[in-house]
């Protein structure tokens, strides 16, 4: 992430691509906070790379030298240029782009399972194995008792009610996962990449304990993920995670869901629609904490609607399992008896037990994730006297505690991209960090990620997707702002006869007319949405908007043919405080 400067001279300095690549190619160790003016101890990195094509040979790459402090000087030959522990989205992404970048790279991965643990993972990752695939597989699975009682008002008869087979579907997904592990294999193999099968640890700045045996390199990128988290509470060792939950031998009968985020809510729309019966707990008033308002209105009165019992400002407190074998979840409020199964969907944790990253000093945040330090160039020493930019206590502390914008970590040659380091917790950010992080090391081009306006996806029934601001940003950040806002049953809905809808929003700047946010939550509206993503990263206004020529009957068309806003936010400028102008939006 870019570092927030208040110092209007430094900022429009540190924004410069020749700064970026000093920053990167020039380390000095950071003067102690107890005195702001001692000076700064100089120690330069060697660069002398060309931009490398890809049809060069292997060759080794010069790399930053660890400090004295972490207890090992790097070594003068190494095996490998990049050891990369972790064979997920951002790992396989980095070591491929460095092997193509013709360093010499090794990726060590866990053995292959459907459900992660201590000496159980597999090529691929969290996303492949146990996450966006296996999930979104048991999605389309459990649509289909929806789409059968649509297609009765179009006419369609069944004589007899369609069977579900649990037992197939998960033989058919797991199948699927082999084959997709396979695929990132040969990804790998092809790139000349060594794949080595075990646990790796960190020993030192410059070496990896693979089962036993040792392997030295110039960098180390820790992309090892994270994993489900489960509270300490009575009983919750008769709980399940989502990894388990895409495993179980048997369908559940009636399920209690902990939780009132993306994966909770995906996971209520699939045991749904499989025709379970759903209950969730979530200790908020509303689910999904973090995203737009009307959003989370919206989705959870859908959801209700189609069966799914929410159970709301309720929190955990014990797992009781009777004789019969059924669970009952005790909460501050109450218990709810007769439950075949209990998941826990709480949250995730940096995978980062037992690597060894404490022992080298890679500093690490409270939940386990990976802390990646800013390093100051010589730039800021120079700033400091030729600009009157006072770098004192507070403000180096500031910089401190930003996340590096090249995904370096405390430790100079470890690096961490993707879910461990608890930024963006994504796969196509993991994938962007592992490219950018390829070439910054091996290409002579320091790439950060870009993290603006990352468009995000909640499965649930009915899906939701978004770009952008939510409102509430949106009003922190410019103050004046336009929201147009339509909820309407789409075509589809009017011969079904079920109560389905649909709801858009636009969220657009006042004074430029550039659409901050946008954000849907209905049928297809992951797919709509990544359209209008590449519209709302480059910036365009509310007005091309209008011009775009809409595709009828759609939904979609509704985000270029809304023309009245919902509400008009304005900054009061006595209070500094927003009012509401409300006006009727068209087409609601």
């Amino acid at each position: 992430m870019a570092t927030s400067l208040s110092t209007p001279k430094l900022s429009t300095t540190l924004s410069s691509p020749a700064l970026h690549t000093l920053l990167y190619k020039h380390k000095f160790s950071l003067l102690s906070l107890s005195n702001p003016i001692k000076p700064l101890h100089f120690n330069f990195l060697t660069h002398s790379r060309t931009t490398p094509s890809l049809s060069y040979t292997r060759r080794h790459f010069s790399a930053p030298r660890a400090e004295s402090s972490n207890g090992a000087d790097a070594p003068r030959h190494y095996d490998f240029d990049l050891f990369t522990i972790g064979a997920g989205s951002g790992g396989v992404r980095a070591s491929r782009f460095a092997s193509n970048f013709g360093a010499s790279v090794a990726v060590c991965e866990l053995p292959f399972s459907t459900i992660s643990s201590d000496s159980t993972g597999g090529v691929g990752g969290t996303c492949v194995l146990r996450g966006c695939v296996p999930k979104k597989l048991l999605v389309y699975a459990s649509k289909y008792s929806h789409e059968f009682e649509e297609s009765c008002g179009f006419g369609w008869n069944y004589e007899v009610e369609p069977k579900f087979d649990w037992s197939t579907l998960i033989a058919n997904k797991n199948a699927e996962l082999q084959r997709l592990t396979g695929i990132y294999k040969n990804i790998l193999k092809n790139a000349g990449v060594t794949l080595i099968e075990g646990r790796g640890k960190v020993v030192d700045p410059h070496t990896v304990d693979v089962d036993g045996k040792l392997y030295s390199a110039k960098n180390i990128l820790i992309s090892v993920g994270g994993r489900p988290f489960i509270p300490d509470i009575p009983g919750s060792e008769y709980a399940i995670d989502s990894d388990a939950a895409l495993d179980l031998p048997t369908k559940p009968n009636k399920i209690a869901i902990v939780g009132g985020g993306y994966i909770a809510l995906e996971f209520a729309g699939i045991f749904n629609g499989l025709k379970s019966e759903v209950h969730v707990f979530i200790r908020q008033k509303k689910v999904l904490r973090g995203f737009d308002e009307e959003i989370r209105d919206f989705v959870g009165e859908q959801m209700s609607l189609r069966g799914i019992e929410f159970h709301t400002e309720e929190s955990p407190q014990a797992i009781i399992k009777s004789a019969d074998g059924s669970l009952s979840l005790k909460t501050s409020r109450g218990t709810v008896e007769g439950f075949s199964h209990i998941m826990f969907a709480t949250g995730r944790r940096p995978n980062t037990k037992n690597l060894g990253l404490e022992t080298v000093g890679v500093k690490m945040t409270k939940n386990g994730a990976i802390e990646v330090t800013v390093f100051l160039s010589f730039f800021l020493i120079c700033l400091n006297y030729s600009a009157n930019v006072f770098l004192n206590d507070s403000f180096i502390s500031k910089l401190l505690l930003q996340v590096d914008e090249y995904s370096r970590t405390s430790v100079p040659s470890i690096w961490a991209v993707g879910d461990v380091t608890d930024r963006i917790n994504l796969t196509p950010v993991a994938l962007m960090e592992g490219g950018a992080l390829a070439k910054t090391i091996f290409a002579d081009e320091p790439t950060k990620p870009d993290y603006r306006n990352v468009p995000a996806a909640v499965f649930s029934q009915p899906p939701i997707g978004q770009v952008g601001l939510m409102e509430e940003q949106a009003i922190k950040e410019f103050g004046d702002v336009d929201v147009y806002t339509a909820n309407f049953r789409p075509l589809k809905a009017t011969i079904s006869g079920l109560p389905d809808r649909v709801f858009m929003k636009l969220i657009v700047c006042a004074k430029t007319s550039k659409v901050l946010g946008l954000h849907m939550c209905g049928d297809d509206a992951p797919e709509i949405v990544q359209g209008f993503a590449i519209a709302v990263k480059a910036g365009l206004t509310k007005a091309d908007f209008d011009s775009t020529v809409g595709i009828h009957p759609t939904s979609a068309e509704e985000f270029v043919t809304m023309r009245t806003p919902t509400r008009k936010v304005r900054s009061s400028p006595s209070e500094g405080k927003a009012e509401h102008d409300i006006k009727a939006a068209a087409g609601v």
